[in-house]
């Protein structure tokens, strides 16, 4: 149970960042609308701009609290919200070039894209942090385990509260 709580105070600002944009998203989409070269759209509507800082700003706060309390660096709110929001948008330009729709179902990608993205991008940060680095490995095999699930009932939640217009 320990190990599942760490992997949650460890992945905390990537999820906050890619749940905010649910609630606070609209407005310009951040590939302008435009098409990628197959004629498919590169990201889609639902990805915009007021949601992906929305969600960098909340990632980093809850990074910022995390590193007070938890002795995390400083920077690893920041690049952990990053690369969630970086891996949500590979998600969606992987899901466009299979022709889904904004909102479609695409299994594993839809719960990993952005857990993979926030890995990636404070891999340097969580590797020389003296708090994380002897467990890291362990953290990210908890973390990718216990995602799906949570991922796959917070998108519920939201769903039944209508902020989301299908239950994944």
């Amino acid at each position: 149970m320990e190990l599942i709580i760490e992997a949650l105070k460890f992945i905390l600002p990537a999820y906050c960042a890619n749940a905010i944009p649910v609630i606070t998203g609209g407005g310009l989409p951040i590939d302008f609308g435009k098409k990628f070269s197959d004629g498919k759209p590169i990201f889609g509507k639902n990805k915009t701009f007021r949601g992906f800082f929305s969600g960098l700003i909340a990632g980093m706060a809850v990074g910022f609290v995390e590193s007070a309390f938890f002795k995390y660096h400083i920077a690893f709110g920041l690049l952990s919200s990053l690369g969630a929001l970086f891996g949500d948008l590979t998600g969606a330009f992987v899901k466009r070039r299979f022709g889904l729709a904004p909102g479609d179902l695409l299994p594993i990608v839809d719960q990993v894209d952005f857990i993979i993205g926030a890995i990636l991008f404070s891999l340097p940060i969580s590797l020389q942090t003296s708090s994380l680095q002897p467990s890291f490995w362990k953290l990210v095999i908890t973390v990718l385990i216990v995602t799906p699930p949570i991922h796959l009932l917070t998108n519920f939640v939201a769903y039944k509260l209508g902020l989301k217009n299908n239950p994944w």
